[in-house]
């Protein structure tokens, strides 16, 4: 027994000898274990804050308001303090300031400042290193200034959405059509409807258990549940109908003119989704054509109607 057990455990460790480290492993190996060391820190080696303020005394008045100060006055003085984040600094003081001896974020890293950030904030943001950000190597100083609060941004370098325009230029356009959502107007933020530090939907939406729920929370009126659903709602989602950012069609819809979205489902040759549209003679029941009535003079209640199944009220 005892030699089968040897040779399973010799083979166990030959077997981890001639594994290929994976691509990437290493740099993320290192980190791990330089994070495990800063745990492992004997106190001698932190010189406090107060000594940091010697030197970094422009960036001391900053922090007096910061949320992180706030915290360094928790758990008897050992909360958030300059040495949380940029390491211990005896180092870097007996070296006259040797910036190799310290933590230097401007240097560092979009891996190495996420993983020190996300010691602390990764219950906050679990999903940030799958995110769309996370992915592209934007880290969390790109939109952060740790030691500047301001008022109208937080923590964040600029308010949104002037932060995110900043990369996202494609979608600011949206925002300047005839019908919007009144991003730049300071009525919404981003952050509203998108979570920038990573969810499991896609375009980093904010997940809901009913993902129109990120429409709904502000337009009640077609939340439901409705005795007669449409079933595009539930199926596809408002972005089916609606261009979320902005539109040149009123109710931000995605083509100029109802008939012809309606349409796209409800046609005579697609008897499953429009069932009436063919009387008994062959011809059709509506005249369907886009200059004449719009579908919704009747079926007004196009979301979902608890009263009639065809939507009229």
């Amino acid at each position: 027994m005892k030699r089968m057990l040897g040779c399973v455990v010799l083979f166990l460790v030959l077997h981890g000898l001639g594994q290929a480290e994976p691509r990437g492993a290493a740099s993320e190996n290192k980190q791990k274990t330089a994070t495990s060391q800063k745990a492992a820190v004997p106190d001698a080696e932190f010189v406090g804050a107060e000594t940091c303020e010697t030197c970094h005394s422009d960036l001391a008045k900053k922090f007096e308001t910061n949320p992180h100060a706030h915290l360094a006055l928790m758990h008897g003085g050992k909360g958030v303090t300059c040495e949380s984040c940029h390491g211990a600094g005896k180092a870097h003081v007996d070296g006259g300031g040797d910036v190799a001896k310290i933590l230097q974020f401007s240097k560092a890293s979009a891996k190495l400042i996420d993983t020190t950030c996300l010691e602390c904030h990764s219950g906050a943001h679990p999903n940030f290193e799958r995110s769309a950000h996370g992915k592209a190597d934007v880290s969390c100083t790109n939109c952060h200034s740790v030691h500047a609060f301001k008022s109208e941004s937080g923590l964040l370098k600029v308010a949104q959405p002037k932060l995110c325009y900043s990369c996202h230029t494609d979608v600011k356009p949206a925002f300047a059509q005839p019908f919007h959502h009144r991003v730049d107007e300071g009525l919404m933020k981003c952050g509203d409807c998108h979570d920038p530090h990573g969810t499991f939907q896609r375009k980093q939406l904010k997940t809901t258990a009913d993902q129109n729920e990120i429409c709904t929370k502000c337009h009640t009126e077609t939340a439901g549940p409705f005795v007669f659903e449409h079933p595009v709602v539930k199926a596809e989602g408002c972005t089916m109908c609606h261009s979320p950012h902005g539109s040149p069609n009123p109710r931000l819809l995605t083509v100029s003119n109802i008939n012809i979205l309606c349409l796209q489902c409800h046609s005579g040759t697609n008897q499953r989704a429009f069932p009436n549209a063919v009387s008994e003679t062959g011809g059709p029941v509506h005249n369907q054509a886009a200059q004449y009535t719009p579908c919704t003079n009747c079926h007004s209640q196009i979301h979902g109607s608890n009263a009639a199944s065809n939507f009229f009220r």
